[in-house]
């Protein structure tokens, strides 16, 4: 019998079965979360089955309009928070206690090594940095998981990248996954895995792999996934819910194709308007920006706010720029308070609010006018995602943004005086 990939060793423990690439599997999840904007969907979806609730499976995070910005997303919400109360979900994070459903999902312990989590958000993709199979549904996919507790899957095929080397001052994994979907394309990993493995994979932080498999889909990727390992132990020991299993790859698994990359060759990364397989490095490109964004659940963690925090500590946000912090979750403001990092984004010159999705989406906080140029720690810069079709977004990670943020243009740390 052949070896398995994390992704196959996954799908055949949730299912019962012998799962290789290509099956068509039903299994059972460990989570199902759904947000503020894909909830109501599914909530009306799930009712009109008559069945109950597998209430300990559910999640429900509002995140992309809260607090709430008009009377269409306080709609949203309230039906959010009364589905909450009739079925007794006691997995209900309310304002204040929300925040970017990935990291409040990472933060509660919800998100471990070995489970099997779904949710009606494309990023869901992001717990594959802790050894997960997570990937994005539908709403309807997460009214029939609410009632039954299983969603049927198609095992993917795995894409093997081999990393080397370690990350030099100010890259991260931000520009390693722009890399990546620069070379592959944004359809270069359509209903495949991607599976990370090498001394460079065993020597990355947790967060720079949050961050890798957080844009995964952007390649068309249906999970990215870091093998669990001490550091993923170490991660989640403080947070974790009940108990997990870690799974790693068996050496002979087979792979549809193996890639390699060394990251001490990498070199800060910027993806231009508007895909992200538009990467180009930093000093290649000249830019002058309206606005620096940093936060959501691509790089919205304590780790991108210490930094950016480093690199405009002691300076001032550039005339005529816009900085917009966000954290990612309560968890994350409480640390940037207690490490004094709040002040040092306003002595700035920032504008530092809560934990929201915020402008990612084009929400709210931050929305760009026609013409303006933005650099953002997000995960998509395609036509109008941050606000008017004329605006511009350029994807880059928090050194980056920092620096940009300071000199007015598209620029990296070593730029500064």
């Amino acid at each position: 019998m052949k070896g398995k990939t994390v992704a196959e060793k996954i799908l055949s423990k949730k299912s019962g079965q012998d799962a290789k690439a290509g099956d068509i599997v039903e299994a059972e999840v460990d989570f199902v979360m759904v947000n503020d904007v894909t909830g109501p969907i599914a909530f009306r979806r799930f009712e009109n089955l008559g069945l109950p609730p597998k209430k300990e499976k559910i999640v429900l995070i509002p995140d992309h309009y809260v607090p709430n910005k008009d009377i269409a997303s306080a709609e949203q919400a309230k039906e959010m928070r009364e589905f909450a109360k009739r079925h007794g979900i006691e997995n209900y994070f309310e304002v204040g206690r929300s925040g970017v459903c990935h990291q409040i999902m990472i933060d509660e312990g919800f998100a471990a090594p070995g489970r099997l989590i779904v949710g009606a958000d494309s990023h869901t993709c992001t717990y594959g940095g802790l050894g997960a199979f997570s990937t994005g549904i539908g709403s309807t996919e997460a009214a029939a998981a609410f009632a039954t507790g299983r969603l049927w899957f198609k095992v993917p095929e795995t894409i093997r990248i081999e990393l080397t080397g370690k990350f030099r001052k100010d890259v991260g994994g931000k520009d390693l996954v722009i890399k990546l979907i620069t070379d592959m394309g944004v359809d270069g990993a359509i209903y495949q895995a991607w599976e990370f493995g090498g001394p460079g994979a065993d020597a990355m932080p947790v967060p720079d792999r949050l961050t890798i498999c957080n844009m995964a889909i952007e390649a068309g990727a249906k999970a990215g996934i870091f093998p669990c390992d001490s550091k993923t132990d170490d991660y989640v020991k403080d947070k974790v819910r009940g108990d997990y299993e870690a799974v790693v790859p068996d050496k002979d698994a087979r792979y549809v194709k193996v890639l390699r990359y060394d990251l001490s060759e990498l070199e800060p990364m910027v993806a231009c308007p508007h895909l992200p397989e538009n990467g180009r490095p930093v000093r290649e490109v000249d830019v002058a920006i309206d606005q620096a964004y940093l936060g959501s659940c691509t790089n919205g963690r304590i780790e991108d706010m210490r930094i950016a925090a480093e690199i405009i500590k002691g300076r001032k946000v550039a005339p005529g720029v816009r900085m917009i912090v966000v954290p990612a979750s309560p968890s994350v403001q409480r640390a940037m308070i207690d490490e004094g990092l709040m002040t040092v984004f306003m002595d700035a010159g920032a504008f530092v609010s809560g934990p929201t999705c915020g402008a990612c989406l084009g929400g709210y906080m931050g929305i760009l006018a026609e013409g303006e140029k933005a650099v953002s720690s997000t995960n998509r810069n395609f036509v109008g995602r941050m606000g008017h079709k004329g605006s511009e977004v350029y994807l880059a990670g928090p050194a980056v943004v920092a620096a940009s943020a300071v000199l007015g243009r598209i620029a990296v740390p070593e730029d500064l005086p």
